[in-house]
C-alpha cells in the first residue's frame, strides 16, 4: 500500500486555518487529523482521544524519551507539554491515510529534521486585515491582541521555509488551494484523488 503524506499546516492565530481545514477534510476523503498528546487538564466539553490525548507528566516524558523519540515534535507551553505521537502518525500513514498536523513554526522545524513533510503556511492578506479580523471576534483584550499581532509578524517571516503558501483572502479560494496541494501531492505519489494507489 502506498504510504500517506504528512501534511504540516502552520498559520498565525486568526488566519482562518481551522475553518479552511474543516472544509477541506469534509470534502476530500482519506485525510485524518493528528490528535496531539498534552499534560494539561481537559477543558469543558473536550474528549480524550478526540480533542487531545490527555496524559500525565510521567507518561508524556516516557513517550518523549523513547528511542527514536516517541514524538515527532513536542514543546512545553506555560508548564504543560504538547506533542505529536510518532507511532500514531506512522500507523495512519502506513494505512494509506494522509495525516494532517496543525502545529506552530517551531514544531514544523522539529518535524523537518526527522521526516519529509509537505509544509503549508496560511497567511492573512495583511497584518492590518488580521488585526481587523481579531478585533471583529470581540474575544481579545488589547494586551492579548498586541501579543497575537506581534507573534503573527514574527511567524510570517518563517513562511519562506514552507513549500506552499496560501493567502486566506477569500475563503473558497483558500479551501480550493489547499485541496489542490493535497491532490497534487497524491498524484506525485501515484495515488488518485481519493488517496487510493494507482495501478501504474
Amino acid at each position: 500500500m502506498s504510504e500517506g503524506i504528512l501534511l504540516v499546516l502552520s498559520a498565525p492565530s486568526g488566519c482562518g486555518k481551522t475553518t479552511i481545514l474543516k472544509q477541506v477534510m469534509a470534502e476530500l476523503p482519506g485525510l485524518v487529523f493528528s490528535v496531539s498528546h498534552t499534560t494539561r487538564e481537559p477543558r469543558a466539553g473536550e474528549q480524550d482521544g478526540q480533542d487531545y490525548h490527555f496524559v500525565d507528566h510521567q507518561r508524556f516524558k516516557s513517550i518523549r524519551d523513547q528511542h527514536p523519540s516517541g514524538f515527532l515534535e513536542w514543546a512545553e507551553v506555560h508548564g504543560n507539554y504538547y506533542g505529536t505521537s510518532r507511532q500514531d502518525v506512522e500507523e495512519r500513514r502506513a494505512e494509506g491515510k494522509d495525516v494532517v498536523l496543525d502545529i506552530d513554526i517551531q514544531g514544523a522545524e522539529q518535524i523537518r529534521k526527522s521526516a519529509a513533510p509537505v509544509t503549508v503556511f496560511i497567511a492573512p492578506p495583511s497584518l492590518e486585515e488580521l488585526e481587523r479580523r481579531l478585533r471583529g471576534r470581540g474575544t481579545e483584550s488589547e494586551e492579548s491582541l498586541e501579543i497575537r499581532l506581534a507573534n503573527a509578524a514574527r511567524e510570517m517571516k518563517a513562511a519562506a521555509s514552507y513549500q506552499y503558501l496560501i493567502v486566506n483572502d477569500l475563503l473558497p479560494v483558500a479551501v480550493r488551494s489547499l485541496q489542490s496541494i493535497i491532490i497534487a501531492e497524491r498524484c506525485r505519489g501515484r495515488r488518485d484523488l481519493s488517496g487510493s494507489p494507482l495501478y501504474l
